[in-house]
């Protein structure tokens, strides 16, 4: 007797929908058939969307920092927040300190998310590439699960210059790893800083103008040709505008091994929000900078295209309030000195259902390719994540693609005192999820225990291998 069927959805998956049931054994799919016998358990679901559950693979989540402090999103409340959402997987950061290597840093964050009710894999961020982390720590990660590298082109202490990030490169190919980068100019953004300082332009607006979309498409441009010419594959993060998006696309026509990813704040939010009375436009802060509504256009545009392919959170939650929060230097403080980041991991699935299944802008295959599939393939956890195929694990939300809610920050349910989507109305909803053949969350109430996450180790998987056509004197 299987343990779980699910009866009566609508099946819907990367490769199409049909109505069937879903049995569910030993915390893996076991049958999909157009009916099913009795089960030890039977989730009666007419009228319901079965999906795969979310992959997140873009999370910030309590990640410690030099001096001390960690950020307010434990593994607990973010994963209580994903399955809120309908989110069965993330993958979230390890830092890397300057002076320091990332071993340590990696055991930390494993500690960290023992706690964890989601289940867990890891990028690895790279601030300091000294030949110790390049030549025998990043070689350990890789034995340990790690399998991707996150590089910086902008922000101090993170940045990396392009000798750092052709080291990263060179290693992640030898060690068979993706890089995943966060591209704009750092010189360009800071010369902008200072000259709007200097014109006494500093609210919460003046973040926009700092970093316009020059800056992402020059430094997506560098990025793609430095891997191209190492023959490494990499993902841009939290591709804002089309401007870049072109980039990545005409390296993708050249055959590169490139991939773009965006996020909903960049198909939601504008410049104007964080022009907001007062310091409430500090809330809406993220990099690169949300665009305007005539950008949602274009970059919905390279969705439908398949350049932009997955579609993460980058989940970087900062309270309003609080002694780290985005006012933490004072609710008057220049706009470099705000806390930078958006918490959205539950509001990931159902803004882009509503503004794109519902709102007739992608096909409800689309819309799990973008938020399950692809991302599982993109970080090598394909096809246990990702996919209802028998074997795989039953990570399932049942979603009522007609349910019309209002997003509030209670409904997040994360660590965070505010949502930047606060108030606004979308259809489509989670109403049940299930996290290898376990019920987690059923009508908004997450029951899964603290610590029943498990961790994703990644081995060797194609998309992160190079073409074959790297000279040999550069292997």
């Amino acid at each position: 007797m299987l343990d779980v069927v699910i009866r009566g959805a609508t099946l819907v998956t990367a490769e199409g929908m049909q109505r069937a049931d879903l049995g569910i054994q030993g915390g893996r799919v076991a049958a999909v058939a157009a009916s099913l016998p009795e089960a030890r358990r039977v989730i009666e679901a007419d009228g319901l969307w079965l999906m795969p559950g979310g992959v997140d693979s873009h999370c910030h989540i309590e990640e410690p920092s030099p001096d001390g402090t960690v950020m307010e999103e434990s593994f607990e409340s973010a994963s209580r927040s994903a399955l809120a959402g309908g989110t069965t997987s993330v993958v979230c950061f390890v830092p890397q300190w300057k002076g320091g290597g990332v071993l340590e840093r990696f055991a930390d964050q494993r500690r960290r998310a023992e706690r964890a009710m989601v289940d867990v894999a890891f990028h690895q961020i790279i601030t300091d590439p000294t030949p110790e982390v390049l030549e025998r720590e990043i070689p350990e990660l890789v034995r340990q699960g790690v399998r991707s590298l996150k590089v910086f082109l902008t922000y101090d202490p993170l940045v990396l210059d392009d000798a750092g990030y052709l080291q990263v490169l060179a290693a992640a190919r030898r060690n068979g790893c993706l890089v995943t980068v966060h591209c704009e100019n750092f010189h360009a953004i800071n010369h902008r800083i200072a000259a709007l300082k200097a014109a006494g332009i500093v609210a919460p607006h003046a973040h926009a103008l700092a970093r316009p979309a020059i800056v992402e498409r020059e430094a997506t441009h560098r990025a793609i040709a430095l891997a191209e010419m190492m023959d490494q594959p990499i993902q841009v993060f939290h591709v804002s505008c089309a401007e870049a998006a072109e980039e990545i696309a005409r390296a993708q026509a050249r055959g590169v091994r490139v991939w773009g990813e965006t996020c909903p704040q960049y198909l939601a939010l504008t410049a104007s929000d964080m022009a907001r009375e007062g310091f409430e436009g500090a809330k809406f802060m993220c990099s690169p900078a949300p665009r305007d509504e005539a950008e949602h256009g274009r970059v919905w545009a390279m969705i439908r295209r398949g350049v932009l392919d997955v579609v993460s959170s980058d989940h970087c939650g900062f309270s309003f309030d609080g002694p780290h929060g985005k006012r933490a230097n004072g609710a008057d403080a220049p706009f470099d000195q705000v806390p930078n980041g958006i918490p959205g991991i539950a509001a990931r699935l159902p803004l882009l259902f509503s503004e794109g299944v519902a709102a007739g802008r992608i096909a409800p295959e689309e819309f799990v390719r973008l938020v399950s599939a692809n991302p599982a393939k993109v970080m090598g956890l394909w096809p246990r994540k990702g996919s209802l195929h028998i074997g795989a694990d039953a990570d399932c939300v049942l979603w009522d693609p007609k349910a019309e809610r209002v997003l509030s920050n209670a409904a997040m349910q994360h660590a965070i005192d505010y949502t930047p989507y606060e108030g606004r109305a979308v259809t489509g909803w989670p109403v049940m999820v299930l996290r290898r053949g376990e019920v987690v969350m059923e009508g908004d109430v997450v029951t899964a225990q603290p610590g029943s996450g498990e961790y994703l180790p990644r081995g060797p998987y194609a998309l992160a291998q190079g073409r074959g056509v790297l000279e040999p004197w550069l292997s």
